[in-house]
């Protein structure tokens, strides 16, 4: 879970957010209250993808599936907005960690706790199979450890039989390692296909590692339907069981009520000593005031009827505080003979003309520098705003073009968790600022090559007549570099990272979504030259990304950071 951003809207139709839950493919999923109280998870459709047809199939497939499986392992749906932008849908939120993060932190589980989840999910699988519906991608990140058992998230590809399947430009559906042999050779998804995916999920469980190791998708797939499932170390009978779910020929595999035969448990899951424990590595819901928005304001997702005189009111700035000192940034919409108009503080409260003269005061000096070596802004006096430092402390050399390091660059991207460790800087004004990390293989368009990655930004709503804001790119592997561009040995990467050229965010239409690619148009500085940045493949493994707020190449800060898993994990 993650604090809320200036970029993110206030509501989602008549939910107010909460928090950030994490993003997908799709999108992006919030924790938000419903106009009575009660917790939902909203997810909204990622603006990139709204026009692709075959993305809007999925989601609205996924409401209606959710809709209309009623289980005790499901999270009922509440609320959706299906016919036009913005998509969202709202269930009820599970309190839980998933599956994937419980083993991530705490490891392997034991044979008896993992018979009783086997059969849980065993039944929960079966409790959506009788309503005609497959899963097609369960997995650890899709089972979420919840106080009154485990629930199944995530049916984006589910399908009911009967339905005619969405292409997906010549890729399997599912996630590589836990996809069925069948499906990965072309054959449809049926209920054994789920059945394959639980037993991988268990073999995760009992070990803590991939049940068909790590690498690029081709090779995990390769092993998934040639080689043996990873059960090194598990309990013989609960890795027979396992064994039998992930037979390659799906004749083989059993059914789901012999799966829970098998499991043999006397003992509720819930009761599990264990078990229970990992519903502490859970995250609390915020305690802190919702945002709101001032009497008559305009959720998104919501569209107003005209009002007298050619207006609608106004959305006031977003109230009540937010834990540790986050500031609301403020931002009023007028819409003045059918034009909407922005107003919003320049991000990161000022910034240079557009001759990169400074034009009004700066949000950062040279005397607030970051532990990372980026500036980061004084604090005001409450601890809820940035102090101005002077214009004249923007650097006299102009505008930036390649940022430079000058301290330890602390920012690391997680593969496992999703989630950068080092939070980044705040801003405030840094209101509707959008981004974008997509890899070959997220590609929907099949427009990037392999091993390319496409790193965008914009504002979503224009700023006119702002000063120049200059977002520089940071790529950085998880293994530090030598001067010819060589992985070393050196895991914890304190390096800045592989950077692209900063570029103004109000250059042209800053609405439309601006562009680097990795590893084309990045590069770094070394004891005096600048490096190429290297292959993908050099590093397998998670890979940080970070937009950042330059004032000058040697004044920057991190104002988001996302990252990216370009294959198998080391060490």
């Amino acid at each position: 879970m993650e604090p809320l951003r200036d970029l993110d809207p206030a509501c989602i139709g008549a939910h107010a957010l909460l928090a950030r839950l994490g993003a997908g493919g799709m999108g992006q999923v919030y924790l938000a209250r419903s106009p009575g109280g009660r917790l939902v998870a909203v997810k909204v459709i990622r603006d990139e993808i709204v026009g692709h047809p075959e993305a809007l199939a999925r989601f609205r497939r996924e409401a209606e599936t959710v809709r209309a499986v009623r289980s005790a392992y499901t999270a009922n749906l509440i609320d959706a907005s299906l016919a036009a932008a913005p998509f969202w849908l709202a269930t009820e939120y599970v309190a839980g960690p998933t599956l994937a993060r419980a083993v991530a932190q705490r490891g392997a589980l034991p044979a008896d706790t993992c018979r009783r989840l086997f059969a849980a999910l065993a039944e929960g699988l079966a409790s959506v199979h009788a309503y005609g519906v497959t899963h097609r991608d369960f997995k650890p990140q899709n089972v979420v450890l919840g106080g009154q058992g485990p629930q199944l998230i995530d049916f984006g590809i589910a399908r009911g039989v009967g339905e005619t399947a969405l292409t997906q430009d010549g890729q399997a559906p599912g996630t590589p390692g836990y996809t069925a042999p069948e499906v990965l050779l072309g054959a449809e998804a049926g209920p054994a296909a789920d059945v394959f995916a639980l037993g991988a999920t268990l073999a995760y469980a009992a070990t803590g590692r991939p049940p068909f190791g790590t690498g690029v998708a081709t090779t995990v797939s390769y092993r998934a339907v040639h080689e043996p499932v990873d059960v090194a170390g598990v309990e013989p009978e609960l890795a027979a069981l396992i064994e039998a779910c992930v037979a390659k020929d799906p004749a083989a595999r059993p059914g789901l009520a012999e799966v829970v035969e098998r499991c043999a448990v006397r003992d509720a899951l819930v009761d599990d000593p264990v078990y229970v424990g990992l519903g502490m590595l859970g995250e609390a819901v915020p305690l802190h005031e919702m945002r709101t928005q001032g009497p008559g304001a305009v959720p998104y997702g919501y569209v107003p009827t005209a009002h007298a005189g050619g207006t609608v009111p106004a959305p006031q700035p977003r109230g009540g505080r937010r834990a540790a000192g986050w500031v609301a940034a403020g931002a009023a919409l007028a819409v003045v003979g059918g034009v909407a108009l922005w107003q919003l503080t320049p991000l990161g409260g000022g910034g240079g003309g557009r001759d990169g003269k400074a034009s009004g005061p700066s949000a950062q000096g040279p005397s607030a520098q970051g532990p990372s070596g980026q500036a980061t802004g004084g604090q005001s006096p409450s601890g809820q705003g940035s102090a101005a430092p002077s214009a004249a402390a923007q650097s006299p050399a102009g505008p930036p073009v390649f940022i430079k390091q000058t301290a330890p660059n602390l920012d690391d991207y997680n593969p496992i968790l999703k989630q950068c460790h080092n939070p980044v800087a705040e801003e405030p004004g840094l209101a509707n600022f959008q981004t974008s990390v997509t890899t070959a293989e997220e590609d929907h368009l099949k427009e990037l090559a392999p091993g390319q990655v496409r790193i965008g930004y914009r504002l979503k709503f224009p700023l006119p007549d702002a000063p120049p804001y200059y977002v520089a790119l940071v790529v950085k592997p998880q293994h530090e570099v030598d001067a010819s561009g060589r992985s070393t040995a050196v895991t914890d990467n304190r390096q800045l990272g592989f950077t692209a050229k900063a570029r103004d965010l109000y250059e042209g239409d800053e609405t439309e979504w601006k562009y680097a690619l990795y590893p084309d148009d990045f590069s770094m500085e070394l004891d005096g030259k600048r490096v190429p940045a290297p292959p993908l493949a050099q590093d397998p493994g998670g890979w940080t990304v970070v937009f950042r707020h330059a004032v000058s190449d040697t004044q920057h800060k991190s104002v988001v950071c996302d990252g990216f898993d370009s294959g198998p994990q080391k060490g």
